[in-house]
């Protein structure tokens, strides 16, 4: 689908200096300066040539020049044969037939530092080439023996041509790709052996060869070919390695004949074959088998006379040029057909026939220069795609495709034509130049070299579309004009560009569909390289392009834009009012004005709304044209999570864009076929646009079609769309597109989400407002999808109830929950007035959701007929539903309520209905049915509350409710609970039990007083709360039930004193008075209390304390100093450390002997797979699914108890280090508090000494805590471990090992200051 567009054209007049009249007869590249290298002669009558540089702005320099004597008697004057520059040696290197090897040495303003004949061949040189890597020489030379020689001139090897090598090869052909082996119908019994052919080739020779010998290397210089004729007899191709070694050679074929080229890609061997009526180009494969073939294009008055001179491949195997005797065709090859893409005439000076010469740039793949004997002819092509406008409605996706004198014409949007065939092929004079389309798609304008023609065509739809007619020479030109590109400027006006020798010329045509009128012209740059016309059609302003950089307005408007670099493809499009220009590089840089979008970018197009381009990732992005400050915004090479990227195949390039139909070509090479996508980003942005337009039933269609999510109908503008539901009910009609568009609701907002806009938004631009989203916790009414609902039943009931029925029901049911019983409702009432318009609803609602649920639902009505309906489209059994509805029917109406709702587990509606029968005494003697039936059926469903609020005005019955609830709440431990209840219904004896089972001592107390208990009672509930509060060490409560219930102030000394509470026991120590009963034998002071009671206890304390000290010292100085001993391990040798952790002395995981005859196979456990640190942090090199596969939960548990162990020598050792130091920590904080009580009572109590100890160990042990915390956490890997566990990556949230991010409540311990006291 691409074509070739003429970009440079550079024509330089070539003459000798020191010798007049020596003709131009070779030349070579200079890559690095684009410049040629140039000989001029010898000739028969004068033998010197002289060597010139031809630079790149068609000025020549003279090299040097030196006489070039023939000592071949055969020869009437030596010839050149192989022209080279050597770029990194700065030399020229030249082969002549008659034998000699020169070099010319030049300096870097190439003038020469000396001739040299590096090397001589006495019986002369036949053809010479040199190998692409410039490393190897081969020669043929006329004793028929073949040389090759390194670059200082060595000898390779040197070989004979001899008959014998015709048996190198013993070619088998099968027929592939001949019409012989193609399948022909069943019948075709007689099919004869597609191995032999009709006509067996024996290698005649053409009446024409002209016995020259041709040199053909392979891109990578693996291996060459030689094009000889042998005994004047036949014609053959021989193919030898790099060392000279005879590899295959051709079948015979007639009529072959000497030019030869191998495509650098290496697949096919060119040359010609000549037939009486036609030339071909035929192809081989390196074994020398036939590989396909096709005609070249020659006028039919000309057969006879044409002769072919040269093939040539160019540097990418894109391009094959064929030189013949009055011009250079140019051919490529998309689907296996071969396409003829350009055609340059030049014999119009007369050009003789040898002289014609194509050398393609050896970096520049579109770059070659024609050498004629007078004048070098140097140009430039682009690929291009000539095709329509992508402006809606005009989108037809019109593409043109050249075909020599063969136009092929395909509207994709309306005929998707695979190439090599279309859908129109017109047929024209000869070869175009290039071709334009007008903005309306009805005119294409054709550029041949001496003429215009015009093209007309109406598109219409499909099956009503027109043949485009053709109408020739509507302009003129001649051949020295050089025209070169047409671009239309409006729809009835045409510019064509040529060139001349100094400037290119603009002219401009008025046309219609058969004639034109001149309309002036304009003089441009001699640089021009391209001519655009605005891409958004709105200004009719044509630009053009010099030296593939600067744009130029025509009519001088606006300033000059300058891309970064060259540009070979440039689109202006008119955005607002502001021109914007695209460019694309060869080197794959794709701009936006200054902006460079893509550094990787294949091919491009721009549409009114987006930038479209593909990538060298093949991926198809897409940048959105705004009219804002904002720049653009490029996607990431994300084609899963944005719509602006997708994925494209391998090579593919873009042909057109349809945004009408939201559809896009491309063109997948170098296979050729054709794809037509549908991306995601046209699709929505058209979606949108109807949406915008309150064109719902577009937009509904485009989703339908391109499977978009419906709900983008309404996210997209929410406060629109509930504002224009009957306009949408309207415009969608079918009854199935409004129960689609419901049933595909849902609460997500797909605006926000999966079709998120991504045009950023312009200041002060229009923005349709959303729909304010629902407050947290809202109910299910206010959601989305109820609103949607809810419009669509406003506007269909009951206005258009009898034609949107099923709608309406559809509406119902989609609701979130749905809501089956409005659904049912609607037909019960409708079934009194339309029994066929409820059939229908019935039947359309068991559609919608389970019929089992509906019947459920209609039960729940207490409609038995309705009920009956739904069951009877069901896959129930009638003998199972008809008895029980039969048996529903015989019931009272509130004892069938009772039952229905008994039936479907609704047991608060079916006791509703029972409390309902108990207070009206309908159901008997209402005592019996409450001593019985409701208080079975309470305590069976456990509905104590629901009970108790229907009789919230019973006060009796809700009493006895209230005591089976308490009776229930302590049978299930709920003691709590329990006593309150008891109290509340004033049963104080079962509530003093249950607060005592609660450990609820306050009021368990309070309602045995209340009773009143007996004293020894009260007693003994005293003494088994005291001993469940001793063993919860809740010492102060223990001490006020001494003190307040049993009267006893030692006992509650003792308790405060083992609670550390001495403050407080001193204080009761001052309130206690001795009894004074007449038994009393022995009295007791407050003082003795202190002396007999409270110092113990302090002394006690102490020594407790003085303890847990010398325990947390030892602890932290054997941890500290293993878990500095781990840190050494692993800092002087962390793969040793990392992988022989965890092994015991027996060499096995955890110390366990392995003997050496037993393999272990790899674990999680035992193995470090990837890294040294895989066993360490717990990742293995499969994927996350597959390593929590792996862990089951007993594995897991097995892990956390040896985590919990923290064994020496596993790799949990360091964790538990860690983790023990912050419990350390923790523990030393929690006993702060007790510290200070006790420092100050020992103070109070005169035990300075012991006081001052105890202050002092605890601030040791802060000292000692905080030096400790700051050397362990200082490490980040500690606090990784700490936080996250053992197999957790460093700073890694949620990891595995650990549970699962930071484990919870866990932070790096704090060691708080220790309040001390001055006195000590």
């Amino acid at each position: 689908m691409r074509n070739l567009l003429i970009t440079q054209r550079e024509a330089a007049p070539a003459s000798s200096t020191e010798v007049p009249d020596l003709p131009l007869t070779a030349t070579a590249w200079d890559p690095a300066t684009d410049s040629l290298i140039c000989t001029f002669g010898p000739s028969e009558s004068e033998a010197v040539i002289e060597l010139k540089r031809l630079r790149k702005q068609g000025q020549f320099d003279n090299i040097t020049s030196f006489d070039v004597p023939c000592e071949i008697p055969t020869l009437a004057f030596d010839r050149v044969l192989s022209l080279h520059y050597f770029g990194d040696s700065s030399s020229i290197c030249i082969v002549f037939a008659g034998g000699n090897i020169v070099v010319v040495e030049v300096d870097e303003d190439f003038q020469s530092k000396g001739v040299e004949i590096v090397g001589s061949v006495d019986e002369g040189i036949t053809a010479a080439a040199w190998s692409p890597d410039e490393e190897v020489l081969a020669i043929t030379t006329s004793l028929s023996t073949f040389l090759l020689m390194t670059r200082n001139f060595e000898s390779i090897a040197t070989t004979t041509f001899t008959a014998a090598d015709l048996s190198a090869s013993n070619h088998v052909s099968v027929g592939w790709g001949k019409k012989e082996t193609q399948f022909k119908g069943k019948r075709a019994h007689a099919m004869r052996d597609p191995t032999v052919p009709e006509k067996v080739d024996e290698g005649v020779l053409s009446p024409e060869d002209d016995q020259s010998v041709r040199i053909s290397w392979r891109g990578d210089g693996a291996f060459l070919t030689i094009s000889k004729v042998d005994d004047e007899k036949r014609r053959l191709l021989r193919v030898y390695t790099r060392e000279g070694v005879l590899d295959s050679v051709s079948e015979p074929v007639d009529g072959l004949e000497g030019p030869l080229s191998w495509r650098p890609s290496g697949n096919l061997i060119s040359t010609i074959q000549r037939f009486s009526d036609r030339r071909d180009v035929i192809f081989f494969e390196r074994n020398g088998l036939r590989h396909g073939e096709f005609s070249i294009s020659i006028p039919q008055n000309s057969v006879g006379t044409q002769k072919i001179n040269q093939l040539a491949w160019n540097a990418d195997s894109s391009v094959l040029a064929i030189s013949l005797t009055d011009r250079v065709q140019f051919w490529t090859m998309g689907n296996y057909h071969y396409y003829l893409k350009e055609e340059i005439i030049y014999n119009h000076k007369g050009v003789t026939i040898a002289a014609a010469v194509v050398e393609w740039h050896p970096e520049k793949a579109l770059k070659f220069a024609i050498t004629l004997p007078d004048e070098v002819l140097s140009y430039e092509f682009v690929w291009t795609v000539h095709r329509g406008t992508t402006n809606v409605p005009n989108d037809l996706g019109l593409v043109g495709v050249i075909d020599g004198a063969n136009l092929k014409i395909t509207p994709i949007r309306n005929a998707n034509v695979p190439p090599p065939m279309a859908l129109y092929d017109i047929a024209l004079e000869s070869t175009p130049i290039d071709l334009a389309m007008s903005s309306s798609g009805n005119l294409i304008a054709v550029l041949r070299h001496t003429s215009v023609d015009i093209i007309q065509w109406y598109p219409g739809k499909p099956r009503t579309a027109k043949k485009p007619q053709l109408t020739s020479n509507v302009a003129r030109f001649e051949l020295e004009d050089n025209v070169r590109q047409i671009e239309f400027v409006s729809p009835t006006r045409i510019a064509v560009l040529s060139d001349t020798q100094d400037s290119c010329v603009l002219k401009y045509f008025d046309v219609d569909a058969v004639s034109s009128t001149e309309a002036g012209e304009d003089v441009l740059p001699v640089d021009t390289t391209n001519i655009i016309p605005d891409g958004s059609g709105a200004s009719g302003e044509l630009y053009y392009v010099e030296a593939y950089r600067r744009v130029h307005s025509i009519n001088g408007k606006g300033d000059v834009f300058e891309f970064p670099v060259p540009c070979h493809w440039v689109e202006v499009i008119l955005i607002g009012d502001k021109e914007n220009y695209f460019g694309l590089s060869d080197s794959g840089r794709l701009y936006a004005n200054s902006t460079l979008i893509a550094s990787n970018c294949t091919s491009f197009i721009v549409t009114e709304s987006h930038l479209i381009y593909t990538t060298t990732q093949h991926l198809l992005k897409f940048v959105h044209l705004h009219t804002g400050e904002k720049g653009y915004e490029i996607p990431a090479d994300d084609p899963t999570g944005d719509e602006r990227c997708r994925s494209i195949e391998r090579g593919g390039k873009i042909i057109h864009v349809m945004p009408t139909t939201f559809s896009l070509t491309y063109q997948v090479l170098p296979r050729g076929n054709l794809e037509t996508i549908f991306p995601r980003a046209l699709v929505v942005a058209g979606v949108r646009r109807s949406i915008e337009a309150k064109d719902y039933k577009t937009a509904f269609l485009a989703c339908r079609s391109q499977r978009v999510d419906l709900n983008i109908l309404h996210d997209h503008a929410p406060e629109q769309f509930l504002a224009n539901i009957p306009l949408v009910i309207d415009q969608l009609k079918k009854i199935e597109y409004i129960d689609l568009f419901l049933s595909q609701l849902r609460e997500e907002d797909v605006s926000k989400t999966m079709y998120r806009e991504t045009l950023p938004q312009t200041d002060g631009a229009s923005v349709i407002p959303a729909a304010p989203s629902a407050p947290a916790g809202s109910l299910p009414a206010d959601s989305k999808v109820n609103r949607i609902c809810k419009g669509f039943l406003d506007a269909l009931f009951p206005s258009r109830l009898s034609k949107n029925l099923q709608n309406i029901v559809t509406a119902h049911v989609c609701k979130s929950p749905p809501d089956h019983d409005a659904a049912l409702q609607l037909i019960g009432k409708l079934r009194e007035e339309n029994m066929d318009l409820a059939e229908q609803a019935i039947i359309h609602v068991c559609f919608l959701a389970d019929p089992n649920r509906l019947y459920n639902n209609a039960l729940g009505l207490y409609d038995l007929d309705l009920t009956l309906m739904v069951a009877q489209q069901s896959q129930k059994d009638p003998r199972e539903y008809l008895p029980f509805l039969q048996g529903l029917e015989e019931l009272e109406i509130v004892r069938r309520k009772f039952s229905i709702d008994d039936h479907l587990g609704r047991h608060a509606k079916a006791l509703a209905s029972l409390v309902e029968l108990v207070i009206r005494g309908e159901g008997g003697d209402g005592d019996v049915i409450f001593e019985e039936e409701l208080k079975a059926y309470v305590e069976k469903h456990e509905l104590y509350r629901e009970a108790l609020e229907g009789f919230k005005y019973k006060p009796d019955q809700q009493r006895i409710i209230m005591h089976m609830y308490a009776e229930y709440l302590d049978e299930h431990s709920r003691f709590k609970e329990a006593g309150l209840a008891y109290e509340s219904i004033n049963l104080l004896s079962p509530a003093v039990e249950s607060y005592r089972r609660a450990g609820m001592w306050e009021h368990s107390l309070s309602c045995a007083t209340l009773i009143p208990l007996p004293s020894p009672d009260l007693q003994n509930l005293a003494n088994n709360l005291i001993d469940v509060l001793s063993q919860e060490k809740d010492y102060l409560a223990c001490a006020q039930i001494h003190q307040q219930y049993r009267n006893d102030i030692p006992s509650a000394v003792r308790s405060l004193c083992k609670g550390s509470h001495f403050v407080e026991a001193m204080r009761l120590c001052g309130l206690y008075s001795p009894p004074t009963t007449p038994t009393t034998t022995t009295t007791s002071t407050p003082q003795d209390l202190l002396t007999e009671i409270v110092d113990p206890g302090l002394v006690d304390a102490f020594g407790t304390l003085v303890e847990l000290f010398s325990d947390c010292r030892a602890q932290v100085k054997a941890q500290m100093g293993r878990l500095r001993e781990l840190r050494e391990k692993k800092e002087l040798d962390p793969l040793s450390y990392f992988e022989g952790i965890g092994q015991g002395a027996g060499g096995g995981p955890d110390g366990i002997d392995i003997p050496d005859n037993i393999s272990v196979a790899a674990t999680d456990a035992t193995t470090s797979a990837g890294t040294f640190l895989t066993r360490y942090t717990g990742k293995t090199g499969g994927t996350a699914g597959t390593s929590a596969t792996r862990r089951t939960s007993k594995n897991k548990k097995r892990e956390d108890r040896k985590r919990a162990r923290g064994k020496k020598g596993t790799i949990y050792e360091e964790e538990y280090l860690v983790n023990s130091m912050q419990r350390l920590v923790e523990r030393i904080e929690s006993v702060k508090p007790e510290t200070g009580r006790l420092v100050e009572g020992m103070v109070r109590r005169g035990m300075r000494e012991r006081a001052g100890a105890v202050q002092g160990g605890m601030v040791e042990m802060v000292g000692i805590l905080r030096g400790g915390v700051e050397e362990v956490f200082s490490d980040k890997s500690a606090v990784n471990l700490f936080l996250y566990g053992t197999g957790a990556e460093e700073g890694e949230e949620g990891a595995e090992g650990a549970g699962g991010g930071v484990l919870a409540g866990k932070k790096v311990p704090v060691v708080e200051d220790f309040q001390t006291l001055a006195l000590l």
